[in-house]
Protein backbone atom coordinates (compact mmCIF):
# COMPACT_ATOMS: atom_id res chain seq x y z
CA UNK A 1 0.00 0.00 0.00
CA UNK A 2 1.38 3.03 -0.98
CA UNK A 3 0.09 6.85 -0.02
CA UNK A 4 0.90 10.52 -0.49
CA UNK A 5 -0.70 13.47 0.12
CA UNK A 6 -1.14 17.25 -1.08
CA UNK A 7 2.31 18.59 -2.80
CA UNK A 8 4.61 16.37 -1.23
CA UNK A 9 8.33 15.90 -3.11
CA UNK A 10 9.45 12.66 -4.44
CA UNK A 11 12.66 13.37 -1.87
CA UNK A 12 9.71 13.59 1.36
CA UNK A 13 7.71 10.61 -0.29
CA UNK A 14 10.59 8.48 -0.31
CA UNK A 15 12.51 9.61 3.07
CA UNK A 16 8.97 8.69 4.47
CA UNK A 17 8.37 5.30 2.70
CA UNK A 18 11.81 4.54 4.68
CA UNK A 19 10.98 5.77 7.89
CA UNK A 20 8.01 3.61 7.86
CA UNK A 21 9.94 0.49 7.03
CA UNK A 22 11.78 1.41 10.47
CA UNK A 23 8.48 2.08 12.58
CA UNK A 24 7.16 -1.32 11.37
CA UNK A 25 10.49 -2.89 12.64
CA UNK A 26 9.91 -0.71 15.82
CA UNK A 27 6.76 -2.05 16.11
CA UNK A 28 7.57 -5.52 15.72
CA UNK A 29 10.71 -5.60 18.08
CA UNK A 30 8.03 -3.82 20.70
CA UNK A 31 5.60 -6.77 20.55
CA UNK A 32 8.50 -9.09 21.02
CA UNK A 33 9.96 -7.29 23.61
CA UNK A 34 6.58 -7.41 25.42
CA UNK A 35 6.07 -11.28 24.85
CA UNK A 36 9.48 -11.73 26.26
CA UNK A 37 9.01 -9.08 29.50
CA UNK A 38 5.80 -11.44 29.90
CA UNK A 39 7.38 -15.12 30.10
CA UNK A 40 9.82 -13.61 32.31
CA UNK A 41 10.89 -16.62 35.03
CA UNK A 42 9.62 -16.27 38.86
CA UNK A 43 11.20 -13.42 40.33
CA UNK A 44 12.08 -12.92 43.97
CA UNK A 45 10.13 -13.06 46.26
CA UNK A 46 9.11 -10.01 48.26
CA UNK A 47 10.45 -9.95 52.11
CA UNK A 48 7.05 -9.09 53.80
CA UNK A 49 3.87 -8.04 53.73
CA UNK A 50 4.72 -4.17 53.42
CA UNK A 51 2.41 -2.17 55.44
CA UNK A 52 1.51 1.12 53.43
CA UNK A 53 -0.45 4.40 54.47
CA UNK A 54 -3.71 5.99 52.39
CA UNK A 55 -6.60 7.75 53.21
CA UNK A 56 -9.98 5.19 53.81
CA UNK A 57 -13.53 6.53 51.96
CA UNK A 58 -14.23 7.94 55.35
CA UNK A 59 -11.46 10.59 54.87
CA UNK A 60 -9.38 8.99 57.59
CA UNK A 61 -5.90 7.63 57.66
CA UNK A 62 -5.63 3.96 57.75
CA UNK A 63 -3.43 1.03 57.06
CA UNK A 64 -3.16 -1.20 53.79
CA UNK A 65 -1.15 -4.50 53.38
CA UNK A 66 0.38 -5.08 50.36
CA UNK A 67 -1.61 -8.43 49.58
CA UNK A 68 -4.59 -6.23 49.78
CA UNK A 69 -3.55 -3.91 47.08
CA UNK A 70 -3.67 -6.95 44.80
CA UNK A 71 -7.65 -7.75 45.33
CA UNK A 72 -9.11 -9.64 42.66
CA UNK A 73 -6.27 -9.37 40.63
CA UNK A 74 -2.84 -11.74 40.33
CA UNK A 75 -0.60 -8.62 38.95
CA UNK A 76 -0.02 -5.16 40.97
CA UNK A 77 1.77 -2.63 39.12
CA UNK A 78 3.37 0.36 41.70
CA UNK A 79 4.67 3.25 40.45
CA UNK A 80 7.14 5.34 42.56
CA UNK A 81 6.08 8.65 42.88
CA UNK A 82 8.95 10.90 43.60
CA UNK A 83 7.13 13.39 46.07
CA UNK A 84 9.21 14.37 47.24
CA UNK A 85 11.17 15.52 44.45
CA UNK A 86 14.70 15.13 43.53
CA UNK A 87 16.89 17.82 45.44
CA UNK A 88 18.75 18.38 42.23
CA UNK A 89 15.29 19.09 40.68
CA UNK A 90 14.82 22.68 40.35
CA UNK A 91 12.58 23.07 38.29
CA UNK A 92 9.65 25.41 39.45
CA UNK A 93 7.53 24.47 42.23
CA UNK A 94 3.03 25.32 42.53
CA UNK A 95 2.72 28.85 42.92
CA UNK A 96 -0.35 28.66 44.60
CA UNK A 97 -1.53 26.70 47.43
CA UNK A 98 0.11 25.27 50.15
CA UNK A 99 2.41 23.58 48.29
CA UNK A 100 3.70 26.81 47.14
CA UNK A 101 4.86 27.35 50.86
CA UNK A 102 6.88 24.53 50.96
CA UNK A 103 10.28 24.03 50.00
CA UNK A 104 10.91 23.28 46.59
CA UNK A 105 12.12 19.95 47.92
CA UNK A 106 9.86 18.65 49.96
CA UNK A 107 7.44 18.70 46.95
CA UNK A 108 6.12 16.25 43.90
CA UNK A 109 8.19 16.17 41.12
CA UNK A 110 6.78 17.87 38.11
CA UNK A 111 6.83 15.32 36.00
CA UNK A 112 5.44 12.15 38.04
CA UNK A 113 2.79 14.56 38.58
CA UNK A 114 1.77 15.46 34.79
CA UNK A 115 2.60 11.54 34.67
CA UNK A 116 -0.62 10.85 37.33
CA UNK A 117 -2.49 13.55 35.30
CA UNK A 118 -3.03 11.19 32.31
CA UNK A 119 -3.29 8.47 34.29
CA UNK A 120 -5.88 9.17 36.46
CA UNK A 121 -8.38 9.98 33.60
CA UNK A 122 -7.08 6.16 32.43
CA UNK A 123 -7.48 4.22 35.73
CA UNK A 124 -11.25 3.07 35.12
CA UNK A 125 -10.07 1.74 31.16
CA UNK A 126 -7.49 0.00 32.79
CA UNK A 127 -9.30 -1.22 35.89
CA UNK A 128 -12.12 -2.58 33.28
CA UNK A 129 -10.02 -5.00 31.13
CA UNK A 130 -7.84 -5.99 34.89
CA UNK A 131 -5.36 -3.72 35.41
CA UNK A 132 -4.21 -2.61 38.99
CA UNK A 133 -1.82 -0.12 39.30
CA UNK A 134 -1.02 1.89 42.11
CA UNK A 135 0.84 5.09 43.23
CA UNK A 136 3.47 4.87 46.14
CA UNK A 137 4.86 8.01 47.31
CA UNK A 138 7.11 8.30 50.15
CA UNK A 139 6.16 11.66 51.85
CA UNK A 140 2.94 11.43 54.50
CA UNK A 141 -0.05 10.01 53.21
CA UNK A 142 -1.55 13.46 54.66
CA UNK A 143 0.39 15.20 52.11
CA UNK A 144 0.18 12.93 49.20
CA UNK A 145 -3.63 13.07 49.28
CA UNK A 146 -4.11 16.97 50.21
CA UNK A 147 -2.26 17.29 46.73
CA UNK A 148 -4.19 14.85 44.57
CA UNK A 149 -7.46 16.87 45.85
CA UNK A 150 -5.93 20.13 44.68
CA UNK A 151 -4.97 18.28 41.22
CA UNK A 152 -8.61 16.80 41.28
CA UNK A 153 -7.28 13.46 40.85
CA UNK A 154 -10.46 11.43 41.09
CA UNK A 155 -9.48 7.71 40.08
CA UNK A 156 -5.68 7.46 40.87
CA UNK A 157 -4.88 4.94 43.44
CA UNK A 158 -2.33 6.66 46.26
CA UNK A 159 -0.88 5.13 49.35
CA UNK A 160 2.47 6.28 51.31
CA UNK A 161 5.47 3.95 52.10
CA UNK A 162 6.55 6.79 54.54
CA UNK A 163 6.43 4.54 57.20
CA UNK A 164 7.89 0.80 55.67
CA UNK A 165 10.79 -0.44 53.89
CA UNK A 166 9.22 -1.31 50.39
CA UNK A 167 10.60 2.30 48.55
CA UNK A 168 14.20 1.40 49.74
CA UNK A 169 14.25 -2.41 49.46
CA UNK A 170 13.45 -1.80 45.47
CA UNK A 171 15.12 1.16 44.79
CA UNK A 172 13.40 3.89 44.54
CA UNK A 173 15.08 5.31 47.40
CA UNK A 174 19.06 4.95 46.72
CA UNK A 175 21.62 4.72 49.13
CA UNK A 176 21.64 8.34 49.23
CA UNK A 177 17.74 8.55 49.82
CA UNK A 178 17.25 10.18 46.67
CA UNK A 179 14.11 9.21 44.69
CA UNK A 180 14.05 7.69 41.10
CA UNK A 181 10.58 6.96 39.41
CA UNK A 182 10.46 3.34 39.12
CA UNK A 183 7.76 1.42 38.01
CA UNK A 184 7.65 -1.75 39.87
CA UNK A 185 5.29 -4.75 38.79
CA UNK A 186 4.80 -8.06 40.82
CA UNK A 187 2.54 -10.79 40.54
CA UNK A 188 0.83 -13.44 43.11
CA UNK A 189 1.69 -16.79 41.97
CA UNK A 190 -0.86 -19.89 42.23
CA UNK A 191 0.52 -20.91 45.39
CA UNK A 192 -0.03 -17.48 47.22
CA UNK A 193 3.78 -16.15 46.84
CA UNK A 194 4.09 -12.61 45.71
CA UNK A 195 7.03 -12.26 43.54
CA UNK A 196 8.72 -9.12 41.86
CA UNK A 197 8.22 -10.00 37.83
CA UNK A 198 9.32 -6.73 36.69
CA UNK A 199 11.28 -3.64 36.98
CA UNK A 200 12.12 -0.25 35.08
CA UNK A 201 15.47 -1.06 35.60
CA UNK A 202 16.66 0.76 32.53
CA UNK A 203 16.63 3.90 35.22
CA UNK A 204 19.69 2.04 36.34
CA UNK A 205 21.48 1.98 32.86
CA UNK A 206 24.77 4.16 32.45
CA UNK A 207 24.32 7.43 30.81
CA UNK A 208 27.12 6.75 28.43
CA UNK A 209 24.95 3.04 27.50
CA UNK A 210 24.78 3.79 23.95
CA UNK A 211 21.44 4.84 22.70
CA UNK A 212 21.00 6.15 26.10
CA UNK A 213 18.94 9.53 26.47
CA UNK A 214 18.85 11.17 29.70
CA UNK A 215 15.49 12.08 29.36
CA UNK A 216 14.41 8.61 28.01
CA UNK A 217 11.39 7.23 30.27
CA UNK A 218 9.14 4.40 30.18
CA UNK A 219 6.91 3.68 26.84
CA UNK A 220 4.05 4.23 29.76
CA UNK A 221 4.51 8.36 29.17
CA UNK A 222 2.41 9.18 26.11
CA UNK A 223 3.12 12.79 26.94
CA UNK A 224 7.15 11.92 25.30
CA UNK A 225 5.73 10.25 22.16
CA UNK A 226 3.73 13.58 21.78
CA UNK A 227 6.46 15.03 21.86
CA UNK A 228 8.65 12.68 19.60
CA UNK A 229 5.60 13.18 16.96
CA UNK A 230 5.93 16.62 17.04
CA UNK A 231 9.69 16.79 16.90
CA UNK A 232 10.90 17.96 20.37
CA UNK A 233 14.23 17.13 22.02
CA UNK A 234 13.10 14.94 24.50
CA UNK A 235 15.90 15.77 26.79
CA UNK A 236 15.19 19.78 26.69
CA UNK A 237 11.02 19.15 27.42
CA UNK A 238 12.23 17.03 30.41
CA UNK A 239 14.49 19.83 31.56
CA UNK A 240 11.56 22.63 31.62
CA UNK A 241 9.18 20.68 33.23
CA UNK A 242 5.75 19.43 31.99
CA UNK A 243 3.70 21.64 34.09
CA UNK A 244 3.37 25.33 33.75
CA UNK A 245 4.50 27.88 36.51
CA UNK A 246 1.02 28.13 37.93
CA UNK A 247 0.55 24.78 38.28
Amino acid sequence: MSIAFPNESREYRAARDALLQREIELQRQVEAVAAQRRSLPPGGEVPEDYVFDRIGDDGAASKVRMTELFGDSDTLMLYHYMFPRHSMDNRPKPTSGMFSELPTDEGPCPSCTALIDMWDGTMPHLDGVGGNLVIVAKAPIERVATFAQHRAWRHARLVSAANCNFRRDYGSDGVDGQPVPLLTVFRRWPDGTIRLHWASEVMFAPMDAPGRDAGDPEAVEPLWTLFDLATMPRFRQWRVGHLPSNW
